[in-house]
């Protein structure tokens, strides 16, 4: 179990940002390709009485070539000024095998997407540079994971962020919200 603390930081060019990390001397620690398939009941049971989300994630790591599966439920516990959550997380090697089972008991799959992403980190905070595919979410992002709060500070400082785009709103809800946007 990982607790962890988390902001989005929304309108942002990450190839400015990714420079940045470089120029710092932050250090690139993982260049992925993912498979994000998030599961849930028909009444979304996960997402609305957990205020979690249950996910299987095939990453490929395209420095080494290594495939993983992880089966996570990300529990959000908190959310005021950063996104703070809990992570059960344990490795699988069927995802098929798992969406059956998960199946049986009474979920299913209710959307997959597909993201690239870069991992830089830099006195101890890490920085993910997040691309997903246009019909997950069109918008390029950076999350920056911290293990105390005053190191979101400072990220911020560091990377001169503007506090208006910074999101604790879950890939999710930034869809819903886009989707309602649309629709307007």
């Amino acid at each position: 179990m990982e607790r962890e603390i988390e902001v989005k930081v929304l309108n942002v060019d990450l190839d400015q940002v990714e420079q940045r990390l470089i120029q710092m001397g932050a250090k690139l620690i993982a260049e992925e390709a993912q498979v994000n398939t998030v599961i849930d009941s028909k009444d979304m049971f996960i997402q609305k009485e957990l205020n979690s989300y249950l996910r299987i994630r095939e990453t490929t790591d395209l420095m080494d070539k290594k495939k993983t599966i992880n089966l996570t439920l990300k529990k959000n516990i908190r959310r005021q000024e950063a996104r703070q959550n809990v992570e059960i997380s344990t490795k699988i090697d069927n995802k098929e095998a798992m969406v059956a089972i998960l199946k049986d008991l009474g979920y299913h799959v209710v959307g997959e997407g597909f993201k690239k992403r870069k991992s830089y980190v830099y006195d101890g905070i890490r920085f993910d540079l997040d691309i997903w595919d246009e019909q997950t979410y069109p918008y390029p992002y950076m999350e920056i994971e911290v293990k105390d709060q005053k190191d979101l500070e400072r990220a911020m400082r560091l990377l001169d962020i503007d506090k208006k785009n910074i999101s604790t709103k879950s890939i999710t809800e930034l869809r819903e919200e886009l989707e309602r946007s649309r629709d307007s």
